[in-house]
């Protein structure tokens, strides 16, 4: 089904559509994006929202999934700036199901939040059908890794500055805990995890460390990466940050999860919407920016000075090579945001 055009497009909308304009330009939606910005926030500030607003303020009426709802920051945005859309809500943590609902509840029928994961958005969409009734999904938005409220809720075991049970689960009720994992795992297997996010010179003395002692909270695991790593050859920032951050990876099928859900979230487009995805560390950025030149491509090997003779068929059109940064406001606002990348691409006809 493609996607419908429902209303005139202006002179400036259809500049929007054709170009993806950098952050430092002016928007139209600026009322709601400071709107944004000044009501209470008890679960997270939206990374972006500015740029996220910019790319799917001007779509035309139709649905966009936002594949990870987070505490509906993002969605609230989007639903304040843009009348003719409405949103389809996907988080699998209840915490943050709870928290959206709340904020959008004012949005009324044009937004559903729902369980599930983006890896599985086939089945969303399939399973939801009543509310997009027929409409076309115009965009999707995918904004990976832990939110800050997860960060801050000390009983999650997200964060190494809190002491708490080494949990790590996006969705509580179910799956593997980080300290389970840690139970089993043997040394070999962590020292190669370590290693494939980035703590390359120390995963093995690492992993040997960690192995021995067996960590069940935030703080025990912390002290075994610290008796592993030599305080004079520590890098800038936290010594425990790159592991944490591949055993949430693993408990959570993050890798798994992005690929499939990058699959799936382009299936479900129609031609002519809009995918977004926000990464936050650069093996996310490769993977999304691997997909999408590859979709741009259609896999085509052929020899640029002869041009495609493979019948290679393009599926999307990126809208910029590098990724887009948060501006220098938005990091002073909000720091976590110094990590974001964003990436972008439109759906095109076959």
């Amino acid at each position: 089904m493609g996607v419908q055009q429902c209303r005139p497009r202006t002179t400036r909308s259809l500049a929007i559509a054709a170009t993806w304009r950098d952050s430092s330009s002016a928007l139209s939606p600026v009322v709601a994006i400071e709107r944004l910005r000044m009501a209470p926030e008890n679960f997270h500030e939206p990374v972006l929202a500015s740029e996220i607003v910019e790319l799917f303020a001007s779509l035309p009426t139709g649905v966009v999934v936002d594949a990870t709802l987070g505490g509906g920051g993002h969605a609230d945005a989007l639903l304040s700036a843009a009348p003719q859309l409405r949103v389809l809500g996907v988080d699998r943590d209840p915490d943050a199901r709870t928290a959206a609902t709340e904020r959008l509840r004012h949005h009324g029928a044009r937004v559903r939040v729902v369980k599930a994961t983006f890896a599985d958005l086939a089945a969303v969409v399939e399973e939801n059908a009543d509310f997009l009734n027929g409409e076309d999904i115009v965009g999707v938005l995918i904004d990976l890794g832990v939110s800050s409220h997860q960060l801050d809720e000390p009983a999650r075991g997200f964060s190494f500055r809190v002491d708490a049970p080494l949990d790590m689960r996006m969705d509580p009720t179910e799956g593997e805990t980080a300290a389970a994992l840690l139970s089993r795992v043997d040394q070999h297997e962590l020292a190669r995890l370590l290693r494939e996010h980035g703590e390359t010179r120390f995963a093995g003395s690492i992993a040997r460390s960690v192995v021995e002692r067996r960590p069940a909270t935030t703080f025990e695991l912390v002290a075994a990466v610290e008796r592993a790593v030599p305080k004079a050859t520590r890098r800038r920032g936290h010594v425990a940050t790159r592991v944490f951050q591949a055993l949430r990876v693993a408990v959570n099928g993050e890798e798994e999860q992005l690929s499939r859900g990058l699959a799936s979230s382009l299936a479900a487009l129609s031609v002519g919407g809009v995918v977004a995805i926000i990464s936050y560390h650069s093996g996310e950025d490769r993977t999304v920016k691997s997909f999408l030149a590859e979709q741009q491509s259609g896999g085509c090997r052929c020899a640029p000075e002869l041009g495609c003779v493979c019948g290679a068929i393009k599926r999307v059109k990126v809208f910029r090579s590098s990724a887009q940064l948060a501006s220098a406001s938005e990091i002073a606002r909000n720091p976590r945001a110094r990590s974001a990348r964003l990436r972008a691409a439109r759906k095109v006809a076959p």
